[in-house]
């Protein structure tokens, strides 16, 4: 017979009325029973494992004790006073049906992929050799598998071994991105192992190269010539990928997706290549979901290499996009499911879901609280400062900072009304995009957020 788990909810006075609503609504549904204990403190967040070690008393019951998720440190000292085991949960309540469902919770297999990112250096002729490898090692700290040595067309680049050299004595992979057989063959010699690209005007002098190198047809919109050239390729074993040549929108995107449909179906065993490029720096958007959408056709289609630059400021992140795309493409068609709350990462400019209290719970919160810090909130279309016995809310942060002068508070002095000014700014845009403001916290840009330090005016932090 399995023992139904009891779970002990530790929490401060303030929060004790929220959690028991939200765990009333969620305990039938994950089939728990549980019981709080409210310490003697006002801010959960202010709680530490040694504190809540000599306050907690947790019933005989209890299969487990859950602190609040802002609780940092060694939980071992509450371990050892509860004698079972403890756990944080999440940082936001409001997080925590979510959390005790297990709904959004990660695969435990997830992150596995199979579409290898080659990212181009631009216009490396033109790069010192310090400039060119701490390009490269900063595309391969976000993903890129293989980096490719951007050449500048019409030209022969006389230091391009050097610069291969280079690459391979970091360790790292090197691709070649010239149809000029004078650069490329350096390039080889000095262990670049693939070449981007080969059509009928350079076939011949590949056959030499030892290399992998990818095809393009002479003629993008008719795919003319790239059959001669990969039978002649294969005459000779040279190992090769097929690219039929994205193209940007308003110039045959949608038709050049149909190429890859149709070179697949003419060449069901051949590795396939999608430079992306031409859609993210070619488009007046964020590339993120550009990429998301084109790492999805890929992993649908076989494509099992896409090429990408980073050059435009809106695609400046496009290798790290590519490489969390890559492993949610995969889980999703590998499992069969939606790729649906499984990377947050990739949810940048709004959130999935924005938490609100509700106006019952703010006046409720004024009228509670005993202390004079200051609470914000974002929510119902406006900023909300909460203090002891009061509330003002607004859409124009300087005239809430207005009202809050002319009730001239004795706590209002510069540090706290920086303090107040950068919140209120942070909740502001959290407004404008729809997004999910906790105080305190850094707003959520996905991959993209860096992470803010607490401060408290109150405590002189």
């Amino acid at each position: 017979m399995t023992t139904r788990e009891h779970i002990y909810f530790v929490t401060g006075r303030l929060a004790e009325h929220s959690l028991r609503r939200v765990l009333a609504d969620v305990a039938p549904i994950a089939a728990f029973d549980y019981s709080v204990g409210v310490l003697g403190i006002s801010v959960a967040a202010l709680m530490t494992p040694e504190w809540v070690a000599r306050k907690l008393a947790a019933p005989a019951g209890a299969t487990r004790v859950m602190l609040p998720g802002y609780c940092q440190g060694n939980l071992a000292p509450v371990e050892a006073a509860a004698g079972k085991p403890v756990e944080r949960g999440p940082k936001d309540l409001r997080d925590l049906p979510q959390w005790l469902t297990g709904e959004a919770q990660p695969a435990t297999d997830y992150g596995r992929y199979d579409i290898e990112i080659v990212a181009e250096i631009n216009h490396a002729p033109q790069l010192t050799r310090e400039a060119l490898l701490a390009a490269a090692r900063a595309l391969a700290a976000d993903g890129a598998d293989v980096i490719d040595v951007g050449c500048n067309p019409g030209q022969t680049w006389s230091g391009v071994a050097d610069a291969v050299r280079a690459l391979r004595g970091e360790g790292l992979r090197v691709s070649i991105d010239s149809m000029n057989p004078d650069e490329v063959e350096p390039a080889v010699r000095a262990g670049a192992e693939l070449v981007l690209s080969v059509n009928s005007t350079n076939v011949e002098r590949a056959l030499d190269w030892g290399c992998e190198v990818v095809v393009v047809p002479d003629a993008t919109e008719t795919l003319a010539g790239l059959d001669r050239t990969v039978e002649r390729l294969r005459q000779a074993n040279v190992r090769l990928r097929i690219d039929p040549i994205l193209e940007p929108i308003g110039f045959g995107f949608a038709r050049s997706l149909g190429r890859y449909l149709d070179v697949r179906t003419r060449y069901r065993d051949a590795e396939l290549m999608m430079g992306i490029g031409n859609l993210t720096e070619l488009t007046d958007a964020d590339s993120a979901a550009i990429n998301v959408l084109l790492l999805g056709f890929c992993q649908e289609v076989g494509i099992r290499s896409v090429l990408t630059t980073q050059v435009i400021n809106w695609a400046k992140s496009s290798v790290r996009e590519c490489d969390l795309a890559r492993r949610m493409v995969h889980h999703a068609i590998a499992t069969k499911t939606l790729p649906k709350h499984a990377e947050p990462r990739l949810v940048v400019l709004r959130d999935p879901k924005v938490h609100e209290h509700g106006p019952a719970a703010l006046e409720r919160l004024a009228h509670d609280i005993k202390d004079h810090n200051y609470r914000i909130f974002a929510e119902g279309g406006e900023l909300h400062v909460v203090t002891a016995g009061m509330h003002l809310h607004g859409t124009d942060p300087f005239e809430l900072l207005a009202q809050l002068q002319a009730r001239n508070p004795k706590n209002l002095d510069p540090s706290h009304s920086f303090y107040l000014g950068y919140e209120l700014a942070k909740a502001r845009t959290a407004l404008a995009l729809g997004k999910d403001y906790r105080q305190d916290q850094a707003l959520d840009w996905g991959y993209l957020t860096v992470e803010e330090r607490r401060r408290h005016p109150e405590r002189g932090e």
